[in-house]
């Protein structure tokens, strides 16, 4: 992937994980451009298949772009940051991620965004001041 694509993703995302809304600037290791559509399932490297993604999240979402969701235990697909509005399918409640839908929910489980430690950074920056979730960008 070329630099300015890769700065283009970073720059769209206001250097936040469009899945968590996890501000790069306070974790120790660099976010990474996520192919929603994996690579493995045909999905090219173009900016509308591109999203920043933190670490945490993308190893666990890997190749997948469905999961289950644990209200209906039907396979959805996951969140797609180009297509889809964040407000929609996710909420704060404090430093815990929730879903609205079954897509938001499905996401949470596959991306494992309300780990113990994922809640426990986001309290520890919530209560410094510096992380609410992020406005809704779309």
């Amino acid at each position: 992937m070329d630099t300015t694509l890769a700065a283009l993703v970073r720059e769209r995302a206001r250097s936040r994980c469009e899945y968590c809304r996890l501000p790069e600037a306070f974790l120790a290791i660099p976010f990474e451009i996520d192919h929603i559509l994996a690579q493995k399932h045909g999905g090219p490297t173009r900016e509308d298949n591109l999203a920043l993604s933190c670490f945490y999240g993308n190893s666990y979402k890997g190749p997948n772009i469905a999961g289950v969701d644990p209200a209906s235990e039907r396979i959805v697909r996951l969140f797609h940051p180009r297509r889809d509005r964040w407000s929609r399918h996710f909420e704060w409640d404090g430093a815990t991620l929730r879903g609205k839908t079954a897509i938001g929910r499905a996401t949470i489980v596959v991306l494992s965004i309300n780990n113990p430690d994922a809640i426990a950074v986001r309290e520890a920056l919530i209560e410094e001041g510096v992380f609410a979730g992020g406005p809704d960008r779309g």
